[in-house]
């Protein structure tokens, strides 16, 4: 009967299979946890001691403001400065288009001066020697003008340059009567030679036949040369 007694307690007996395993943190881990500590330590005050402050937003956004101005300022200066290239290469391809045109226009000189004194010494000289000396003249009718074309040449070189005037005295009939008419003065101005190239008006009805050219040192002054020429 003892067998079902209850007076006792009962006592149960823990198996060791039974018993809970303790948890414990792996040493690999506190190692890593601590090397993030460390790093992350180390990188502030690396930027704290060493490394530029940190910008703040509105300090950020004033920097990339002046950026772009600086960007823009660049992009004006850059363009000023194609500009100028530009110009500079334009004026200098100006500057050797006007240096060949020189060129040219000397040698066009050189060889109208070479031109002139073989003409100089091919037309016959003034057979009336004055200081002026009319080498060449043409006169014609013209719709009622006196159409000319004279070449004065200075015979006495060097000196100031001979100023005066050309006046014509044209002979010719009106309503069949002979008539003589003074035309001019038209001014002369030469060194060496002078085209005098022109027309004067004619009275109505006149048709001219011969014009006399006196070369004057001034209007009623002082003949310098003289010649009388068939009108064509």
């Amino acid at each position: 009967m003892g067998l079902f007694r209850r007076d006792g307690p009962v006592v149960f007996e823990r198996h060791a299979y039974g018993r809970r395993r303790s948890r414990s943190v792996p040493p690999w881990l506190l190692w890593l946890l601590a090397g993030i500590v460390v790093g992350a330590g180390g990188l502030f005050y690396a930027q704290e001691e060493y490394l530029p402050p940190r910008l703040t937003a509105a300090e950020s956004q004033q920097l990339q403001a002046r950026v772009g101005q600086l960007d823009a300022q660049r992009q004006r200066l850059q363009g000023a400065l194609e500009k100028a290239t530009a110009e500079a290469k334009a004026a200098q391809d100006g500057s050797e288009r006007l240096a060949a045109e020189l060129a040219d226009a000397r040698q066009s000189v050189e060889r109208l001066r070479a031109d002139l004194a073989l003409f100089d010494e091919v037309l016959p000289p003034d057979p009336r020697g004055g200081a002026v000396g009319v080498r060449a003249a043409k006169f014609a009718n013209d719709g009622g003008r006196l159409a000319y074309h004279v070449l004065l040449t200075r015979e006495r070189k060097g000196g100031k340059p001979f100023a005066g005037v050309m006046e014509l005295a044209v002979a010719g009939d009106r309503a069949g009567r002979n008539e003589t008419i003074d035309l001019g003065p038209v001014e002369v101005s030469l060194a060496g030679y002078q085209h005098l190239r022109g027309s004067l008006p004619l009275p109505a009805g006149f048709a001219a036949r011969q014009v006399t050219i006196r070369v004057l040192d001034r209007t009623g002054g002082a003949m310098q040369g003289m010649r009388v020429i068939n009108v064509r």
